[in-house]
């Protein structure tokens, strides 16, 4: 099970129309509501579940820019500021905090790659740093591990997805946003080739633009259409410890884990070395996009065949509007937490720092990335069905990039002048 989101009361009647229906209640799709809303633009937010009930509220809650690419930072450095402002702009506290990100690497070849990749954003200004092994002990005391060196952030932070959706859906509501869970949207209406509206499972909503933000439900809308998304899933098994005493307030992220402070006292970690790729058709369907990815990463996946292929095949790929949707289907995505990783990442973070060895498990759970063969998001409209704009494939970094993005996909939405050049994030690229 996800952990769980703060409460959030939201609307139980279907309007009959609006200006802007949002499909997905995750964090991008909140923060875009929040930004039409307060532009005064009417906006309806259809979740088929609960918001943020699936990646929103299940990833580590980082914000970072460290190791991404360069022409995905400005994205990230915007991401920054709004962050920083958001505890004023919805009147709760998100858990932001500015503490830092630092990376730890065993290997030469582990220090190359993060010189290389110092010396590839050396024009954006950032404040990354590489450290020695015993700079990283003067950061992070206490530790035992055999260090080549690192690289450290100090602008990089941290905020808890279990308040920020909560938080950022309560503003976007009491600015005039209309937010429906338990509504799942079917598919699209169109009118003289342009979107007219949604049809949901409670009936149509008529509307100009529409801004799908489904996550891993996405592409399978999408292929409803006949518009295909290359996206895949990815499960992230994840563990928070109760309170206890821990080495740093900054995130610390080595090659088989990593771990963050928790506003509770608590850690959050995970085995960073390892994701499940638990195989679907769309493997076999899109595999041959992926393949860069597969060979440089084919030790990070963890690859089988199991029952999530079976229960992917039983759900429909095409479907009326009138008839049963997956999304229905399958209110919310909960992979099983594969408990070996999260053992696996608990026992290399204690070998490093021994402190570890006094944590107890609070809770766990997964969570489904969906991921694009070149890792970027798409935010951006669809050419072929004008009136649609997509805000999907955040490939993992999508909720420490939630703030700009969500007002980046509005900016697209409404065709104002974009917070940042959206290039980088067209649909068409693929």
């Amino acid at each position: 099970m996800a952990p769980a989101i703060t409460p959030v009361q939201t609307s139980v009647n279907l309007p009959s129309a609006t200006t802007v229906v949002i499909i997905g209640g995750g964090i991008v799709g909140l923060t875009a509501a929040l930004t039409l809303a307060e532009r005064n633009i009417p906006v309806v937010v259809l979740e088929k579940g609960r918001i943020a009930g699936e990646q929103s509220s299940r990833n580590l809650g980082w914000v970072r820019k460290t190791s991404r690419l360069a022409e995905d930072i400005p994205l990230a450095q915007t991401s920054d500021q709004i962050w920083a402002g958001m505890a004023a702009r919805t009147g709760s506290d998100v858990g932001y905090r500015q503490a830092g990100i630092m990376f730890a690497a065993r290997s030469d070849e582990q220090m190359a790659m993060y010189e290389g990749w110092l010396n590839s954003i050396s024009h954006l200004g950032l404040d990354s740093r590489l450290l020695s092994a015993q700079q990283i002990a003067g950061q992070v005391p206490g530790g035992v591990g055999q260090w080549k060196g690192g690289i450290f952030t100090p602008s990089d932070g941290r905020a808890e997805p279990t308040l920020a959706a909560s938080a950022i859906a309560r503003a976007a509501m009491a600015k005039g946003a209309v937010i429906i869970e338990h509504c799942a949207v079917r598919t699209l209406s169109t009118a003289a080739g342009k979107v007219s509206g949604v049809v949901t499972e409670r009936g149509e909503i008529r509307c100009e633009r529409v801004l799908l933000a489904g996550g891993i439900w996405s592409r399978r809308l999408l292929g409803n259409l006949g518009i295909s998304l290359p996206t895949l899933p990815l499960v992230c098994s994840v563990l928070r410890t109760k309170p206890m005493s821990g080495p740093t307030d900054i995130a610390v992220g080595a090659p088989d884990f990593s771990f963050r402070k928790h506003i509770d006292g608590g850690f959050i970690i995970t085995q960073r070395g390892a994701l499940d790729a638990s195989l679907t058709l769309d493997h076999l369907l899109l595999g041959m996009r992926f393949l860069p990815q597969l060979r440089a990463q084919r030790d990070f996946l963890r690859i089988k065949m199991g029952m999530p292929f079976v229960r992917d095949l039983m759900l429909a790929r095409r479907w009326r509007a009138n008839s049963h949707s997956p999304f229905e289907s399958v209110r919310t995505m909960d992979p099983p937490v594969n408990t070996g990783l999260n053992q696996e990442a608990l026992k290399n973070l204690r070998a490093a720092w021994p402190v570890f060895a006094k944590a107890e498990i609070a809770e766990a759970w997964a969570g489904v990335i969906d991921v694009t063969p070149d890792s970027n998001p798409v935010i951006g409209p669809v050419a072929k069905l004008p009136g649609l704009t997509l805000a999907t494939g955040f490939s993992g970094h999508g909720f420490g990039t939630s703030p700009a993005a969500g007002q980046l996909a509005a900016d697209l939405v409404c065709e104002h002048s974009p917070l940042i050049d959206p290039t980088p994030y067209r649909f068409e690229r693929f």
